[in-house]
């Protein structure tokens, strides 16, 4: 099966939030890609709300449930009581619980599950009990993934940052892919579920396929969004889909 592909809108939403405008729309944009292909939706919704505001997740719930309920809403944050509070009002798919300060500008390392895993632990029972999935932001070491599934975690999303920063770096790329296919063989003896994200592009998401072929889902905002500026939403998402087939 090949990988599915979550648009993430967080670009989208801050380009729009440069002006007291409605446009770019988020609803309008996440729908047409998913009438391209995608699979899902994906935002940040921040505490001090610079990209995603709490006021789309309604528009962006409605537009699944009434025009593509086969997609999935993945909500991803830090899990603060009003995060906690927020997801379970908007009731996504997947949840991804990710350990950022809310000053940074965007996710840049996984859990350190050793030290989180007591506190992660009632809260990803707490969001299944919801019917939710839940998967944890983890960097691409074997190293702790045994007490990220100790907290009975669905899945782990590996940080590709480092792999995606080698784009002109050939021989550097392939060690950063074979770090990340490390950790994923890790991951799936664990009988974890694997996503990943941060820094993809349709040129580095077809070697991350075929080095992880049980991966279940990427999450792309950042390149996504820069070549739908050049090739328009519905062409980007369909070259992407091409990449997720590796």
């Amino acid at each position: 099966m090949a990988t599915k592909l979550s648009v993430n809108l967080n670009a989208v939403a801050m380009l729009r939030n440069r002006r007291d405008l409605p446009w770019p729309s988020v609803t309008g944009l996440g729908r047409i890609a998913l009438a391209a292909g995608a699979h899902g939706l994906t935002v940040h919704p921040r505490p001090d709300q610079r990209h995603i505001r709490f006021s789309d997740l309604p528009g962006i719930r409605a537009l699944i449930d009434d025009e593509f309920p086969a997609a999935e809403f993945n909500i991803e944050g830090y899990p603060t009581e009003e995060f906690l509070d927020l997801v379970e009002e908007h009731q996504p798919e997947q949840v991804t619980l990710v350990p950022d300060d809310p000053s940074q500008p965007t996710s840049d390392h996984g859990w350190d599950f050793s030290a989180h895993r007591e506190m992660l632990t009632p809260i990803v029972a707490r969001l299944k009990k919801g019917g939710m999935r839940v998967s944890l932001f983890a960097d691409p070491d074997p190293a702790g993934l045994e007490d990220a599934k100790a907290t009975g975690t669905d899945r782990v999303e590996f940080y590709t940052g480092p792999y995606g920063s080698c784009h002109s770096d050939s021989a550097k790329a392939a060690k950063e892919l074979e770090r990340l296919g490390k950790a994923a063989d890790a991951a799936i003896a664990l009988g974890l579920g694997i996503n990943a994200g941060h820094d993809l592009t349709v040129a580095n998401l077809a070697p991350l396929v075929r080095r992880i072929p049980k991966l279940a889902e990427v999450s792309i905002g950042h390149g996504l969004t820069a070549d739908a500026l050049e090739y328009g939403m519905a062409e980007t998402v369909r070259r992407f889909l091409i990449s997720c087939n590796g």
